[in-house]
């Protein structure tokens, strides 16, 4: 599964796509293979300020529980109830019904530095 084109990658296997107001956020194929079975999801709540680089959330799978960092300032303003529910949508669809938080960053220019593209990502996780 290839990343769709408009996804920008952290180094922690964090996506962010910023085509949509609020940037929309989850983690990437890779960190989800590499999870394994996603059993469970704990989010930031609604109204929650995320730090770039910072933890924010928890992802617990048969393997391991693994921390979610924010890939950009802002403040949340939606929560993926359906992967709250159902956190194997994050292994069957990372880039799609398996998106975690949606963010609106402090500037939304500035918060992309740093950040990768899909050639930079795969490059970086050797794909």
């Amino acid at each position: 599964m290839s990343a769709p084109r408009n996804l920008l990658f952290s180094k922690d296997h964090e996506w962010l796509t910023t085509d949509t107001s609020p940037a929309v956020v989850g983690i990437s194929k890779h960190a989800a293979d590499a999870l394994g079975d996603v059993v469970f999801v704990q989010l930031p709540e609604v109204g929650a300020r995320v730090t770039a680089g910072e933890p924010c959330g928890e992802l617990e799978s048969t393997k391991s529980v693994s921390d979610l960092f924010a890939p950009a300032n802002g403040e949340v303003v939606e929560v993926n109830a359906a992967v709250a529910a159902d956190p194997s949508l994050v292994n069957s669809d990372p880039y799609g019904d398996g998106w975690l938080i949606k963010v609106h960053l402090d500037t939304p220019a500035a918060e992309t530095d740093g950040l990768m593209s899909e050639a930079e990502y795969d490059a970086f996780t050797g794909a």
